[in-house]
């Protein structure tokens, strides 16, 4: 079973968590039946935080994950997330915080998600229409109200952080991070001296980390046919990363998404700060892989092999072609 952490705010989260942003079509077609039963796997195991979020599917997430747990809301731990807008389209999208905003937002999650109270809401980027100030208050009022228990942020630099956390304590912050992801390390100080927990989303690296992807393969509608890590020249360097973690695995008879995942685990302690991850999966039997890399313990070598792998990385994480 799944083991938990203590991460900020007096709020514990299961160690491993399930990112369901995949299940709404971000990486290609998704089942939805196959979905529920990926989520309903993961309660099983007691791996209870859902991470959903408004934009995924233009609401569609939200409404596939509160139907999967509208008869077992008590095991989960629900995230969800607000502040990007892509009305406008997906490439005109915005980062909006104004305070109707934030409220209204919440307000349409709780229907689609069909719980009375969200366990934590996010502000899923720093807004651009408002300060740190009105947004995180707007959140706070919603605390106040009993629509939502626990505050987060996504991607917040340190001074947005600190501005954040003194309107309402913050629990968590979501933020990008495995091997080749380490933009969150520059911040964990601040996140330790404020009582931040990390979530770290992507920690397979959108699945590159695995070595089971085939680029080649990508289709229009999968994000990572568009990203500058996945394609072109980048993506043919990018590989070299993949083939150290696969011999690093095999060395220890591991799978490469079982090294990746127990490589994050292990930066808590060098860090200062509890680490909570939300690999995205559609697949049940990957939450069982999954669960069982949380309580791995990679040995001094592989980790110090390991350890230099994110300076070789090309493209941005977010670059189109």
């Amino acid at each position: 079973m799944a083991s938990t952490v203590s991460v900020g705010d007096g709020l514990e989260l299961s160690l491993l968590g399930l990112g369901c942003m995949g299940m709404s079509g971000t990486y290609g077609a998704a089942d939805w039946d196959r979905s529920v039963a990926t989520i309903h796997r993961a309660l099983d195991l007691g791996v209870s935080l859902l991470d959903t979020a408004a934009v995924y599917g233009l609401g569609h997430n939200e409404v596939l994950v509160g139907r999967a747990v509208h008869d077992r809301r008590e095991q989960a731990t629900i995230a969800t997330k607000f502040g990007i807008d892509r009305s406008m389209g997906h490439y005109r999208q915005a980062f909006r915080g104004q305070a109707g905003y934030v409220k209204a937002s919440c307000d349409a999650s709780l229907v689609r998600l069909g719980v009375d109270e969200i366990d934590i809401l996010y502000c899923h980027r720093p807004p651009e229409d408002a300060s740190i100030e009105e947004t995180v208050g707007a959140m706070s009022e919603l605390v106040a109200a009993g629509k939502v228990r626990h505050l987060g942020v996504s991607e917040f630099d340190a001074d947005q952080l600190r501005r954040a956390c003194a309107v309402h304590p913050i629990a968590v912050m979501e933020s990008e991070y495995s091997l080749w992801t380490r933009d969150p390390e520059t911040i964990a100080p601040v996140m330790a001296e404020l009582g931040v927990g990390l979530v770290a989303f992507s920690p397979l690296g959108r699945g590159f980390l695995t070595g089971t992807v085939d680029r080649s393969a990508l289709t229009p509608g999968d994000f990572r046919a568009h990203n500058t890590r996945f394609v072109g020249a980048a993506g043919d360097a990018n590989e070299a990363i993949v083939a150290a973690v696969r011999r690093i695995a095999d060395d220890l008879g591991l799978r490469p998404a079982a090294v990746a995942l127990a490589w994050v685990y292990a930066q808590s302690e060098r860090l200062g700060i509890p680490i909570v991850t939300i690999p995205g999966t559609t697949r049940p039997e990957r939450v069982d892989e999954n669960e069982a890399a949380s309580h791995l313990t990679l040995p001094a070598d592989a980790l110090a092999a390991l350890e230099p792998l994110a300076d070789g990385v090309q493209g941005e994480r977010y670059g189109v072609r």
